[in-house]
């Protein structure tokens, strides 16, 4: 029996594939919790009509996703803490507190987003990778100043 995936199931396809499966198995288990769809030809349209929609959100995504970068490159944050020594910074400067540096600038980006590979301990210019999409990532120069 010829069946449309809805979700995907392991041995057997991903998510929109139409494969062919055991009539038993498609009637006592698979269509019964949900998980295919009768591989009809109104099935199949819609299932077309689906993807579209599904690579037009995609792209609309990227492209708000390159907006975003374009904007964040722009900006240059700078961050006023206090001194332990002559050189270090009393703590360190994390993802959320250049989120919150974004966020006063007009930007709002999780702080799960941005990635900082090794810890901010001292004075000085910074470029940090900030992932805002899975093919786009954009980067922020950080000004970490004596307050």
């Amino acid at each position: 029996m010829k069946v449309i995936l809805r979700k995907e199931i392991e041995n057997i396809g991903k998510t929109g594939d139409v494969v062919n499966v055991a009539d038993g198995h498609a009637r006592n288990y698979l269509i019964p919790e949900g998980l295919v769809f009768l591989a009809t030809p109104q099935n199949l349209k819609k299932l077309e009509e689906e993807k579209k929609r599904e690579e037009a959100s995609k792209k609309k995504e990227k492209k708000e996703a390159e907006e975003l970068k374009a904007k964040i490159e722009s900006l240059s944050c700078t961050i006023a803490r206090k001194t332990e020594q002559e050189n270090k910074l009393f703590g360190s400067i994390t993802p959320a507190d250049i989120s919150e540096e974004l966020l006063a600038k007009g930007v709002e980006i999780d702080k799960k987003k941005i990635e900082i590979a090794q810890p901010v301990r001292e004075f000085g210019i910074y470029t940090i990778p900030v992932r805002i999409h899975p093919e786009v990532e954009a980067h922020i120069k950080i000004w970490v100043v004596k307050e």
